[in-house]
């Protein structure tokens, strides 16, 4: 699941998104409010946690904007003011969740989780390909009677490949989704996680899902 994060501390910023990477979620991070807006807008996140007091555009008048462009996502507010007015207009705003500065990260974590299964509504909470299921909530793999442990990119990139199952995907499209930066074609990062996985995922069984499409990248598939 890929969240955005809106923090002008960058220190903040970064707590916050190794946190959430070491719990194997996908993080951009945006340290303004036009710049959240621009990312956030495009609504391909399944979470964004959101300061209010930022440079440019403030968090409420972002989530008032995502809201008025029925952006539906998840929004968890965080801000070092924690009066009961302030939660208040928050809430009223559109937000879905409130957490107040300083914050423990168990307590982020938790709170993450709550909003993306509550705000998962009708969507699955599990992917599953043949005999290879994911729990996008737990983050646990299991393939047949198999627990699959990963880490935290191996969990991204599995999640990635299962979202979009059937489909070729480029190294530089994968590159873009996972590790956020364009591919650079005299590094064998990607192939060397992908060959990881693959020992993972597909060790041990005679039906094999992750297949190299020679020349263009990697497909998952259960034929």
């Amino acid at each position: 699941m890929k969240i955005l994060v809106v923090e002008d501390e960058k220190k903040v910023a970064g707590f916050i998104k190794r946190g959430l990477e070491e719990d194997r979620f996908n993080v951009e991070l945006a340290h303004d409010g036009e710049q959240g807006m621009d990312l956030a807008a495009a609504g391909r996140f399944d979470l964004i946690i959101l300061d209010i007091l930022m440079p440019k555009k403030d968090g409420l008048t972002m989530l008032e904007e995502l809201r008025a462009k029925q952006v539906a996502t998840p929004v968890l507010m965080i801000t070092a003011k924690g009066s009961v007015e302030d939660k208040v207009r928050g809430l009223d705003s559109g937000a879905d969740d409130y957490l107040v500065k300083p914050f423990a990260i168990a307590e982020l974590l938790a709170r993450v989780r709550s909003l993306l299964r509550r705000g998962g509504g009708e969507k699955p909470t599990t992917l599953t390909i043949a005999n290879l299921t994911l729990d996008i909530v737990s983050h646990k793999a299991t393939r047949g009677n198999k627990t699959i442990e990963l880490t935290a990119k191996e969990y991204t990139l599995l999640e990635y490949f299962m979202r979009n199952a059937n489909k070729v995907l480029s190294r530089s499209i994968i590159s873009e989704h996972i590790w956020n930066y364009n591919f650079d074609t005299g590094t064998n990062i990607i192939d060397v996680y992908i060959n990881h996985l693959r020992n993972k995922v597909d060790g041990g069984f005679d039906r094999k899902l992750i297949h190299t499409v020679r020349g263009v990248g990697y497909v998952m598939k259960a034929t």
